[in-house]
């Protein structure tokens, strides 16, 4: 994606929500939905159009994008919030436009200037700043944030003209690679962990190229397994009828495919369900995905010393909801349900 097109979204109006509609008959549902969240809007603004649209009584996303970034968003309905810190803790991608030679009081385009230096970068130079970059640091969260202190935002702290102590974390830059650019304006590729802020290493660069920079605008790319090119935006769920926007949800354990995964036969996968611990020959795992005779997914465990530990379990009623109805009550004849 060229710097000018995702530049080009900052100068469109903020999007404004519609009102709730009290009338509306809110649905149980479950599953995942794939949101390219627009410029402008907040992420729990997001969710609530997004739960809307499709009437859902539970929904949560995965992790926080600021108003200037859009791209990926995953929204969580039902039974798949049960799983959704597993794309709050995944590594996360993004597509970030750089302005160097300029620097403000936000790290973003949004703040005001604090000092302007002339840029005479080439990619070669841009590319061993990025470089120096790459690899485990740590990071003092930004000011103009939505990280919470004392139950209040940063940001609200910033635009009152507070400095609150913030302590430095832990993160990893995996890739931060040189994609175009030229002058003053150049797109970077970077991949890292939660809890990494863009603006601050947009920062980093212009200190290490010597001239300052902010971050022009950014697009997140990926959430761990989950990709941008599979997203929907709202212009393409609002021409689809209910049903059909529910097609598009993907099943709760798409958040985990990247986890091993365990298949029980069905005596274990009913005792699994009830919370009962599996003995099975099984190498170690922090954390795994557990199915179902027919590739029925039941839940998140952990395997120690040779037990099949429940971390997050679906209901009997979820794990049907998931599988194809066998008879007119809609029981899947895969799993025997307690």
């Amino acid at each position: 994606m060229a710097a000018s097109t995702l530049l080009a979204m900052n100068a469109g109006a903020r999007s404004v929500p519609p009102a709730p509609n009290p009338r509306v008959q809110r649905r149980a549902l479950h599953g995942v939905l794939l949101l390219d969240k627009p410029l402008g809007l907040t992420s729990n603004a997001a969710l609530q159009r997004a739960r809307r649209l499709l009437r859902a009584e539970k929904a949560g996303h995965t992790g926080t994008l600021d108003p200037l970034a859009t791209g990926l968003l995953p929204i969580c309905f039902g039974a798949a919030t049960k799983f959704s810190q597993a794309s709050l803790d995944a590594d996360k991608g993004y597509r970030a436009v750089l302005r160097l030679g300029v620097t403000t009081t936000s790290g973003d385009g949004e703040g005001e200037v604090v000092s302007r230096r002339p840029v005479a970068v080439s990619a070669d130079d841009l590319r061993h700043a990025c470089a120096g970059l790459v690899g485990a640091t740590q990071q003092r969260p930004p000011m103009h944030s939505a990280l919470k202190h004392a139950g209040r935002p940063l940001y609200a702290y910033a635009r009152s003209g507070v400095e609150v102590e913030r302590a430095s974390r832990s993160i990893t830059v995996h890739a931060l690679d040189v994609v175009e650019g030229g002058g003053d304006t150049w797109t970077v590729d970077v991949r890292c962990s939660k809890g990494t802020y863009v603006r601050t290493l947009a920062e980093a660069i212009g200190d290490a190229l010597g001239c300052g920079a902010h971050l022009a605008a950014l697009r997140r790319t990926a959430a761990g397994p989950l990709d941008l090119r599979e997203a929907h935006t709202f212009e393409s769920l609002e021409r689809l009828d209910e049903p059909a926007r529910e097609c598009l949800l993907l099943s709760p354990d798409a958040l985990l495919v990247d986890w091993p995964a365990v298949q029980l036969d069905e005596a274990d996968a009913a005792r699994f369900l009830t919370g009962l611990r599996r003995r099975l020959e099984l190498p170690d795992a922090a954390a795994v995905r557990v199915y179902g005779p027919d590739r029925a997914f039941l839940g998140s465990a952990s395997v120690r010393a040779g037990e099949l530990v429940p971390m997050r379990l679906l209901s009997p009623a979820e794990v049907r909801a998931f599988a194809a109805p066998s008879d007119p009550a809609g029981r899947s004849p895969s799993v025997a349900m307690p």
